[in-house]
């Protein structure tokens, strides 16, 4: 694993984390950031946290050593 794919898989986890607290908050009835705040951030987080795993996913591919 190379530095560039470990970050950005801990960029994933932290916009997964991110998007289940999203849906919690929203699911409450009062998100604290309020609604439009909360409903903005899932709609990032979850495109985010599969975009950040495929390339981390993929820069591990191109550097293994086989």
């Amino acid at each position: 694993m190379t530095l560039k794919s470990g970050v950005l898989l801990g960029l994933s986890c932290i916009a997964a984390i991110a998007a289940v607290g999203s849906v919690f908050e929203l699911s409450s009835g009062a998100p604290p950031l309020g609604t439009l705040t909360t409903s903005i951030i899932l709609a990032l987080s979850v495109p985010a946290t599969g975009i950040c795993f495929y390339v981390a996913v993929q820069d591990t591919k191109a550097n293994q050593d086989w």
